[in-house]
């Protein structure tokens, strides 16, 4: 397998490069029926797209949405889906000095060590562009979670370096995670947050921190025992996110300072007499099968690799090089990850719907 493709009854598979003609993906297995618009998969698109605030990479791109297969008079077919977005702002000839250089923790080094050469004009496949196809697949899942199932997808900025905003993820909405440039519901910490960036890019340098997924109204029994636990999936989605570096749920590492009777989640009847945990420690899953309870997750990011800070580094050939990057780089991916963050969970949600539905006939 070449690790291009995701998911088993909802399948998607990327393709396109950075600095190539465009970048895509193949949704297969879509049900039919699905009413579907370029538009709905555009507003997704537009909160991920290079250039939208002073805290993202000047790069302008419009990343406008195609629609090339699999929607005939506005609804899914039940063919393969073809989404396709051409590359315009394309400027290779930052990279110019980077050909013969690794720079320090990116994928440059492994991708020679693997492939015998690497597309060094941006990072080739090892670029956050290719998460532009993932947004568009996951619009689709998102709407199809939405309006036939009543799940709702969201994730938010919690924290960035040292500065963490203390939210209930029950009460977040969409409306207050897009009022700011950080997409931290909490408006004092967005400030701060704002800031701590600002003042990083202009050292020259780049800083990481964690966003915080929610999924809304998800029913019991979505997942698999053993192998495919569904946070197992959304471990693996998660973390093949450019720049993740780390994955919980619910208590996550925060379990590792309580007791059993502290970290577990007492069941209750509710008012309509059936159990249900009480607590949600466990966030939202039990034996890697869905609870009903809300799913709550954290996902870490570390600080961008490509910075104009002066690093250490050797050439190709062997040689010490100090290496200052040229380009056009983010800060801090945080506020372009949060829809990235999103696609990733309704993919997730979406293939073990179905696969849960194939099952429960």
């Amino acid at each position: 397998m070449s690790g291009n493709s995701f998911g088993h009854l909802f399948r998607i598979s990327t393709f396109g490069e950075s600095h190539g003609g465009a970048v895509g993906v193949v949704v297969d297995g879509c049900p039919p029926g699905i009413e579907i618009a370029e538009s709905d998969i555009q507003v997704e698109l537009d909160r991920r797209k290079p250039g939208q605030s002073e805290l993202t990479t000047p790069r302008k791109e419009e990343d406008t949405i195609s629609i090339l297969s699999g929607i005939f008079e506005g609804r899914t077919t039940g063919t393969p889906i073809l989404l396709l977005a051409k590359n315009k702002d394309v400027r290779s000839e930052d990279y110019n000095d980077l050909k013969a250089l690794y720079r320090p923790s990116h994928a440059d080094f492994t991708y020679q060590a693997k492939y015998g050469r690497r597309d060094w004009r941006g990072s080739g496949r090892a670029s956050a562009r290719e998460t532009l196809a993932r947004v568009a697949a996951g619009a689709i899942a998102k709407k199809y979670l939405k309006e036939q199932l009543g799940i709702s997808v969201l994730s938010y900025v919690e924290q960035v370096g040292d500065i963490k905003a203390v939210i209930n993820p029950q009460t977040v909405r969409i409306e207050s995670i897009e009022s700011n440039a950080v997409r931290c519901p909490d408006l004092s910490c967005a400030t701060k947050m704002i800031d701590l960036i600002k003042e990083v890019q202009s050292d020259g340098d780049s800083i990481g921190g964690v966003i915080r997924g929610v999924v809304l109204g998800a029913p019991k029994g979505l997942g698999a025992p053993v192998f495919d636990k569904l946070h197992a999936d959304l471990g693996k989605a998660m973390l093949s996110i450019n720049a993740a570096k780390g994955f919980d749920i619910g208590s996550g590492f925060d379990s590792v300072h309580l007791r059993g009777s502290q970290h577990n989640d007492p069941f209750e009847l509710n008012d309509s007499g059936e159990a249900h945990p009480r607590t949600n420690n466990a966030g939202g899953v039990l034996g890697g099968i869905s609870s009903g309870e809300l799913i709550t997750f954290r996902v870490a990011f570390k600080p961008v690799a490509t910075i104009s800070k002066e690093q250490d580094t050797v050439s190709t050939s062997g040689k010490p090089v100090k290496l200052s990057a040229a380009g056009r780089h983010d800060p801090c991916v945080l506020p372009r990850a949060v829809p990235i963050v999103d696609a990733m969970a309704a993919l997730v949600l979406m293939d073990h719907y179905l696969r849960h539905k194939a099952q429960n006939l």
